[in-house]
């Protein structure tokens, strides 16, 4: 008889026997048994099915994951995310591409390019890894090299249409609309319910004057969900009027009014809209007068479009040829559809807009005029100077004096236009009522003519306009007051946004243009560079100036360099209260030093249209004694280019 330890050791052994016989198939199981001289009982029948069964399904699962990924990898293909080669490489090269990802989204496109480098070598048909350094050479400004890189994407797999996408948009930023419509069109045609690539195929098909494809490339984008692709309508509602179907563009520019109408470039759409209005009420009156044949001389005259036909004649007979070899329509669209063509365009000036280069401030196209404007503040030991005249200022530019001096004032002759962004992401949550209550002061006080327009956004993961352009104080508080807190924090778009829009606004006059900042400078969000933001700011005439949120004065955080970057590359200056209590009185010294500012217009001596950076220097003397200057220290001339 066996003993009770005997037993247990004995049934521990089965166990352990039967738990090896699951991972055997069924007739082994028994040849197993038999050969230990194990009796598995009357139910050893039914323990093999069951562990056969166990043994199908984990095959049968696994061969449907199989599928399953099989199945999302050609779905993604299908849908233009990957090409299909990029489901052969290994994984080394794999890992080299995921490092360089990385380091572009921290805008490291340096050390990026390194890595993508051995991502190509390791597997030389990596598509995304040749798109991936293309995008990196752009952000080093080289466009040359970055069109290499997705022609030979573009060569490897004629069936991904994101080569085509980049080539396209990189076509654009040269103006170089025939490549671009081309590049744009073939990845279209691949992916034809993509309406970011539509819109864009939409601009490139306006560069090339193809003005009825750009209105059935517009219907196609209509047709789709196109959240935030308004800019389509007003590329159409341009188009339009190059038909001379006012209808038409009547019909493109309040859809784009209905979809953004917080855009830059609605201010213009709302003119141009009104103008049409207008002309259809007196048209309609001289035809009522044309019914009963009565002369009646109509008062109110029609309203023009400057890049008409009609216009284009009438400055041709006054001898104006700036214009020529210009791209009809292209004016106010140009840095209105992608990103990518900020930067790369390349700006003919800074100076904000006059009436010498807008003609009616409506449907512009813009000349290439090389005077430069320039904003700047002048102190003595902390003190704004504000008594100067022309003959205490000195200019350098590229170390040369200026050809001509064009004008000379005090900015507080100038209209101002100010944008104020405010950081409403969940990083300033604990003093964000305070900040609103500030900044309501400060527009009141800084907005102190009727001449004056501000705007409110505030930025989170994007902007969003709570009060439009106004010279209503009351409104601009109470846009404040809607400013809502939450969210990541996307400060390089939301300048490049309150640039653009400050830009865009239709003007008869100089004006001076001003980005106010308040926000602790982190940024997690932004797909536009700080680089690009800054650029953006450069070529649209903004001078941006920032107020730190955060608390303390600790040592200099990257946020903070962050801040004074965008105010010091643009003239403008950072501030840092340190505490709520101090930044009320932060934000008055702001409000004096905008207002105590002066403004030059001037032509550069032996400027070259060829995209060169251009160094500003200003001296300011009084009485013998060098004061202390603040402006932006340069500028990239506009670039000239050729079309192929």
């Amino acid at each position: 008889m066996q003993s009770a330890p005997q037993r247990l050791s004995f049934n521990r052994a089965r166990r352990l026997l039967a738990w090896v016989a699951t991972f055997l198939l069924c007739g082994e199981i028994a040849a197993f048994a038999q050969i230990l001289g194990m009796n598995l009982g009357p139910d050893a029948g039914f323990s093999q099915v069951d562990f056969a069964q166990i043994y199908l399904d984990t095959q049968t699962k696994q061969v449907k994951r199989i599928e399953q990924l099989k199945a999302q990898d050609k779905a993604r293909v299908d849908a233009g995310v990957i090409s299909a080669l990029d489901l052969e490489a290994p994984n080394n090269a794999v890992e080299e591409f995921n490092r360089a990802s990385t380091l572009l989204k921290a805008q490291n496109s340096k050390e990026a390019m390194k890595h993508l480098q051995k991502a190509i070598g390791d597997y030389p048909k990596f598509v995304s890894a040749h798109i991936g350094l293309g995008l990196a050479y752009v952000d080093q400004e080289d466009p040359v090299h970055a069109k290499s890189e997705f022609e030979e994407a573009a060569k490897l797999d004629a069936k991904f249409p994101g080569s085509f996408r980049h080539l396209g948009q990189l076509a654009l930023s040269l103006n170089d609309f025939p490549t671009a419509e081309s590049a744009l069109e073939k990845a279209a045609a691949l992916t034809p319910k993509d309406v970011r690539v539509l819109t864009v195929l939409a601009y490139a098909q306006n560069g090339t004057q193809q003005y009825e494809q750009v209105l059935q490339t517009a219907q196609r984008v209509h047709a789709l969900d196109h959240k935030g692709m308004a800019n389509v309508h007003y590329i159409a509602a341009a188009a339009a009027i190059a038909l001379k179907d006012f209808e038409t563009m009547e019909h493109e520019l309040s859809f784009f009014l209905a979809e953004d109408p917080t855009n830059a470039l609605a201010p213009v759409a709302r003119q141009n809209l009104a103008a049409l209005i207008h002309n259809k009420e007196v048209l309609a009156e001289v035809a009522t007068h044309a019914r009963s044949a009565t002369t009646v001389s109509v008062s109110q005259p029609l309203k023009t479009f400057p890049n008409s036909d009609l216009l284009k004649a009438q400055l041709n007979t006054l001898g104006d040829e700036s214009d020529a070899g210009t791209c009809q329509n292209c004016g106010v669209l140009a840095e209105a559809v992608s990103p990518s063509t900020i930067g790369a365009t390349g700006a003919a000036s800074n100076a904000p807009s006059s009436s010498a280069s807008r003609v009616g401030g409506v449907w512009t196209i813009r000349k290439s005029v090389d005077d430069v404007a320039l904003f700047f503040s002048v102190s003595s030991h902390g003190h704004m100077v504000n008594d100067l005249e022309a003959s205490n200022i000195q200019i350098r530019d590229d170390n040369k004096p200026p050809e001509k001096v064009v004008q000379f004032a005090p900015q507080s002759k100038l209209p101002l236009r100010l944008a104020l962004l405010v950081d409403v992401s969940g990083s300033v949550h604990d003093r964000f009522s305070f900040e609103k209550g500030a900044a309501t002061k400060f527009v009141q006080k800084v907005l102190s003519n009727p001449s004056d327009l501000g705007f409110i956004a505030g930025f989170a993961t994007e902007p969003t306009v709570t009060q439009d352009f106004s010279s209503n104080p009351v409104a601009l508080g109470n846009g404040i007051d809607k400013l809502a807190n939450g969210g990541g924090t996307a400060l390089f778009d939301a300048v490049t946004f309150a640039c653009r829009k400050l830009a865009e606004y239709p003007e008869d006059e100089r004006v001076a243009r001003v980005v106010v900042i308040l926000s602790d400078g982190e940024d997690n969000s932004s797909h536009s560079s700080l680089k690009q933001s800054v650029q953006v700011a450069e070529r649209s005439g903004v001078t941006i100036y920032t107020v730190s949120t955060k608390e303390g004065r600790g040592d200099k955080t990257d946020a903070d360099k962050v801040l004074e970057v965008l105010a010091e590359r643009t003239g403008g200056e950072s501030m840092f209260p340190g505490d709520l209590h101090t930044l009320g009185s932060s934000l008055d010294k702001l409000r004096e030093l905008i207002r105590s500012r002066y403004f030059i217009a001037y032509k550069p001596a032996d400027f070259r249209p060829n995209g060169s950076y251009r160094t500003i220097t200003v001296i300011a003397e009084k009485n013998g004694k060098r004061l202390q200057v603040r402006s932006r220290k340069g500028y990239h001339a506009r670039l000239e280019t050729t079309p192929n």
